[in-house]
């Protein structure tokens, strides 16, 4: 691909992502409407509105294949966007659902995404208010493409960008699950039920970290994994951020797999999983507070915040070494 042209490198959420976002995406005045847009570049938009404050985001979803095990793209629409508006501090409020359908797609399978997206509302608390259907000539799209928007309202919002030195790193939960499924189900390796994705709604374990300490920044590890995430926290927050090797929670399944594909599971998304950091004082309470939840049972303190900059890994030998953003994704297509 010429330099001059899109390519699937730009939509991994990585550097190459990040590149086109600063000098293409968002280089345009009205962006940013008086310090509540896109200059902050967070998982959604803060909105005032006579005294509270309302969280807005959006989120397009092309997930292929469209059913993997421990999930769908019906439940990735919903809880892909219900945790941008978590990840804020916001309780998920209402949903919008855009979809594009290829001419041909069996309605069978659509009414089965939409059950799907149905019971993640239910988990998420929420619900669809408005949509849009569009229908495209059959070779002119793969499949359906889901777009949801979303809403929820916050007290004091909680913002990627807040590390403080002294924050202990908590992961609510094993990493790379997602989007390890997702390729070996793609590639057709049969692992039965080793390897399942994570996708699942974060507000409940959100809820019960804020209501049991101090968190001063959260993030999901979507596209770019675990090291796409905690770099755009360290470097928005200009501190450094030191990682227990040992302590990261990843499954026997999930290494293995990487280790035969040879992707590093830190690169590769989740879908149910919060970055969190905390308060040093009140970490052992939030982390309880986790484990309690539906989806939390695997948290775990992964490491602590100093001054500095870049995220660096102790390994498990003794060593060290940086933990950098992926360029792009190694497994498109997953969210």
């Amino acid at each position: 691909m010429k330099d001059t042209q899109v390519n699937m490198m730009h939509g991994a959420g990585g550097a190459v992502f990040a590149e086109l976002l600063g000098k293409t995406l968002t280089k345009y005045t009205h962006n940013n409407a008086g310090g509540i847009g896109l200059e902050s570049l967070d998982d959604g938009a803060v909105i005032p509105i006579n005294g509270q404050n309302i969280v807005l985001t959006t989120d397009s979803h092309i997930v292929r294949p469209m059913f993997f095990p421990g999930g769908d793209i019906g439940r990735v629409s919903v809880c892909g966007t219900a945790n941008d508006l978590a990840m804020m501090g916001a309780r998920p409020i209402a949903l919008t659902c855009a979809m594009v359908i290829e001419e041909g797609f069996d309605i069978e399978i659509l009414e089965k995404i939409v059950a799907s997206m149905d019971a993640a509302l239910g988990e998420c608390g929420a619900a669809v208010v408005t949509g849009d259907t569009k229908v495209v000539a059959k070779g002119e799209l793969d499949g359906i493409v889901i777009n949801t928007a979303g809403i929820g309202v916050v007290d004091k919002p909680v913002r990627d960008c807040g590390l403080q030195v002294g924050d202990v790193i908590i992961v609510s939960g094993t990493i790379g699950d997602h989007g390890l499924c997702i390729l070996t189900t793609r590639e057709g390796f049969d692992l039965g039920e080793q390897i399942l994705s994570d996708v699942a709604p974060t507000w409940s374990l959100v809820k019960a970290a804020m209501d049991a300490g101090e968190v001063h920044a959260m993030k999901d590890p979507t596209r770019g994994g675990f090291s796409n995430a905690i770099n755009e926290m360290a470097d928005k927050a200009g501190v450094q951020v030191r990682i227990s090797e040992e302590a990261l929670p990843i499954r026997k399944s999930v290494k293995s797999a990487s280790e035969l594909l040879g992707i590093n599971p830190l690169d590769v998304a989740n879908e149910g999983k919060v970055i969190m950091g905390v308060k040093a004082g009140d970490a052992e309470k939030i982390l309880a507070a986790i484990k309690a939840t539906k989806y939390g049972k695997d948290a775990a303190i992964v490491g602590r915040v100093v001054e500095g900059k870049s995220v660096i890994m102790e390994t498990a030998i003794g060593g060290e070494r940086f933990i950098e953003a992926p360029v792009g994704d190694p497994v498109p297509r997953v969210c």
